[in-house]
């Protein structure tokens, strides 16, 4: 042990208790973060395993596939015979339009697929592309409305929330609402008894 130098026992005893101190902070500290980490823990898996996040993967899996299933009737089964029906030279996704040439354009005598066209460096329009995706937009939305409406008549769990304006601020509201949610308004007609 080093001198102390005059200071006498008086100054170790304050160290060591400032060591003694020290360790019961340090100890406090690593049981308030270990009280805090098993807390979060366990409210994650609280959270995780919770019926209502289970059913939203559930769903969330489903719906990848069924995606992947509606896009490929867009396009593979749908887009094809609007192909034959219109008077054109290729599949829908394939059309587009060139609003600025590439460089090579004219040696090339045009250009054939989008590919071409982007490779050369031109601006194009690809328009069948846009329609392909309105159409997978439009059917994936008919799909799914049709599921909801099965769902709904099979369990009688109100899914599809029809609506209809409120009489007196013409906001929307549940169409089975008896009071709007905006003005409060009663929606069988006694506001106008009482004007």
């Amino acid at each position: 042990m080093p001198p102390s130098f005059g200071r006498g026992d008086s100054s170790s005893l304050a160290t060591d208790n400032g060591h003694y101190q020290h360790d019961e902070e340090r100890t406090a500290l690593l049981q308030t973060g270990q009280r805090r980490f098993k807390r979060f823990f366990s409210g994650f898996v609280d959270f995780a395993f919770s019926g209502n996040v289970l059913d939203v993967a559930f769903g969330l899996i489903l719906a990848s596939a069924f995606t992947t299933v509606t896009t490929s009737l867009v396009n593979d089964i749908l887009l094809p015979p609007i192909s034959v029906i219109f008077p054109l030279d290729r599949n829908m996704q394939e059309k587009f339009a060139v609003l600025k040439p590439g460089p090579r354009y004219e040696e090339m005598g045009g250009y054939t697929t989008i590919e071409q066209a982007v490779t050369d460096g031109a601006v194009i329009l690809a328009y069948g592309k846009f329609l392909a995706h309105v159409i997978n937009f439009l059917s994936m939305g008919f799909a799914l409305y049709g599921i909801a409406a099965i769902y709904q008549k099979a369990s009688k769990e109100p899914m599809i929330r029809r609506q209809m304006k409120c009489r007196y601020c013409r906001k929307w509201i549940n169409e089975k609402a008896l009071r709007c949610v905006n003005c409060s308004s009663w929606q069988d007609g006694r506001e106008d008894l009482v004007h």
